[in-house]
């Protein structure tokens, strides 16, 4: 396996597993509203690192050409980068949250 594409299983294996953690069901998913949309970015971005970990397999095997492979990492590599982003605010606000006076 590739060393970048090594690091990315572990990311990929916690969003899928935050993914499958949040409630699935038709009324949950109308009384969440926002949680909605959340769980279909988190699945999209698996989707993303998914792609682009068989892409880039499918290049070391020959089946992809080099500029498929690099538009996948690449696509995978924003998706990293704003999963972080999200990841950086959300404990911040936490971070926040906590040091208010009740």
């Amino acid at each position: 396996m590739i060393p970048a594409v090594a690091l990315v299983s572990p990311v990929v294996s916690s969003l899928t597993s935050a993914v499958t953690g949040v409630p699935a069901s038709a009324e949950a998913a109308s009384a969440a509203g926002a949680g909605n949309d959340f769980t279909k970015m988190l699945s999209e971005a698996v989707d993303s690192f998914k792609g682009a970990e068989s892409t880039a397999v499918a290049g070391i095997q020959g089946r992809a050409t080099t500029q498929q492979v690099v538009d996948a990492v690449m696509n995978a590599q924003t998706t990293f980068q704003v999963a972080l982003s999200l990841r950086d605010k959300a404990v911040s606000a936490y971070q926040e949250l906590s040091r208010m006076a009740i």
